[in-house]
């Protein structure tokens, strides 16, 4: 063997023995191994969604037999999902909650980018004040349950929609990722900008918010989550039954096992079952999330990670 094949493989073999663990070449035991532990781990989030949602497309007829929750589909029906939406308290709770998330989600964004795009802006006024005073919040959590439920009830707030969006409205970790994207959009563009003319509002609608689509997507999709699954602000703060977001009307049905007004009858008549109409519900809250999470997926990486390192 001549001397240079001997100083490769010299050099490979130091080369592999640098390498960290993590980098290394897997082995087939490696790749099976991993393999099975997330088809376990798929199986374990999957195998409770497919029984939520085989029980609530299932008849009265199958459910009995089945004693329960239903694994394997059999007897096909959609009344349960035909009654919730027919009218009635799940179907108002649902409008509800729609119109909470998406008036809320618009809200807490006009905020949110204002004030990311203020603090990015280097030398604006009050810059730095305000910036340690946003990150003080992170570190106090919040003024705590009794002085907001006090606050909310002298505004005059109680039972309103407003109660449902106003203690939400602002996220600071949202507003720290938006504003180190923000400083990422190049200075030069910016001034160019400016001296063509461009004031602030018009560079931050023009320039910097089509350059941001990735995280706004991302952080959209956080507000629009956070106001759709909440359902602690409607507990203390809303009185009438019939101002119920979905996710309330969703705890009273499956854990306090209350039956849903206009449905009442039916159910107690056996016509739909009960189990049917709680697994209904539970689909009907999470279809939104399921539908919406794909589309804002292939942001992820760019909007959340980049934004969330630089800050």
């Amino acid at each position: 063997m001549s001397d240079t094949s001997v100083l490769v493989e010299d050099d490979e073999e130091i080369g592999r023995r640098r390498r960290p663990p993590w980098e290394e070449q897997p082995t087939k035991v490696g790749l099976t191994a991993k393999g099975v532990i997330l088809g376990i781990a798929l199986l374990a989030i999957l195998f409770p969604l497919w029984i939520v949602v085989v029980t609530s497309l299932s008849d009265a007829e199958t459910i009995s037999r089945a004693g329960g929750l239903v694994v394997w589909p059999d007897g096909f029906s959609l009344a349960a999902y035909r009654e919730l939406l027919s009218g009635g308290q799940v179907a108002r709770s649902m409008v509800i909650a729609v119109g909470i998330t998406v008036v809320g989600t618009v809200f807490s964004m006009t905020i949110s980018v204002l004030a990311a795009y203020g603090l990015s802006r280097m030398g604006s006024l009050w810059h730095r004040p305000l910036l340690m005073t946003l990150l003080a919040t992170m570190f106090f959590g919040g003024a705590g349950l009794i002085p907001s439920y006090l606050l909310i009830q002298t505004l005059g707030l109680m039972n309103s929609y407003a109660a449902l969006i106003l203690p939400m409205a602002v996220n600071v970790f949202n507003i720290l990722v938006l504003r180190a994207f923000f400083m990422n959009v190049g200075q030069e563009i910016v001034d160019s900008a400016r001296i063509d003319g461009a004031g602030e509002f018009r560079i931050l609608w023009g320039i910097v918010l089509p350059l941001s689509r990735a995280v706004l997507a991302v952080i959209s999709l956080f507000y629009a989550v956070g106001y759709w699954s909440n359902w602690f602000n409607g507990f203390i703060y809303i009185q009438d039954q019939e101002k119920l977001p979905l996710q309330n009307v969703l705890q009273q049905i499956v854990i306090e096992g209350e039956r849903p007004a206009g449905m009442a009858q039916v159910i107690g008549t056996g016509q739909i079952p009960s189990l049917a109409v709680q697994t209904a519900v539970m689909v009907l809250a999470l279809l939104p999330v399921a539908v919406l999470s794909p589309f804002v997926q292939r942001h992820f990486k760019k909007g959340m990670l980049i934004g969330a390192v630089k800050g």
